[in-house]
């Protein structure tokens, strides 16, 4: 008898017992698809920026700053759609600060990386994030012009060859 009640006991509680579901939504995609992009001068795909040669005196302290390189990319023949442009930086983050370059294996420099700044020199891009947008004009060419420079990641900085590469892409609005 305790048995049947027992029995009956479970079979009623499982009546009332929830059931957890997964939980759902819905991803949007978004996006455009354009005829065309500009054109990049050749001269703009593959550059060599000189940042000069540094002290690492000019370091009093992580974050400090030295050296300044002109990045200069020249877009032409952009299609009447294409109004807007900005440029991303890609590469190997820094171990000490993601947002900058880290410097090339062959390096010989410590405590330094490369920064990336707008065309005002001041305002840093971090490192794959894009940099503010710049007006296309369609039936001329533009230039987009940003800055390198060598920034401390470290209280000491060691010399030595301090050299990196980046990649950019640019994106269109």
């Amino acid at each position: 008898m305790n048995k049947k009640i027992i029995a009956i006991a479970i079979l009623a509680g499982s009546a009332f017992a929830s059931v957890a579901h997964a939980a759902s939504g819905t991803i949007n995609f978004t996006g455009n698809v354009t005829a065309a992009t500009c054109t990049i001068d050749t001269a703009s795909k593959d550059q060599t920026v000189a940042l000069g040669t540094v002290g690492t005196t000019d370091f009093p302290t992580a974050g400090a700053t030295s050296g300044n390189g002109k990045i200069s990319m020249v877009l032409s023949a952009c299609p009447a759609g294409a109004t807007q442009a900005s440029v991303s930086f890609g590469g190997p983050a820094d171990a000490n600060n993601g947002n900058l370059l880290k410097l090339s294996s062959a390096a010989t420099a410590t405590g330094v990386a490369i920064a990336l700044f707008e065309n005002d020199g001041v305002t840093a891009i971090p490192l794959g994030k894009p940099s503010a947008t710049h007006t296309l004009t369609p039936a001329a060419d533009t230039t987009l012009t940003y800055f390198a420079k060598y920034q401390s990641t470290a209280a000491t900085v060691g010399e030595g060859t301090a050299d990196a590469a980046a990649d950019f892409t640019i994106l269109y609005n």
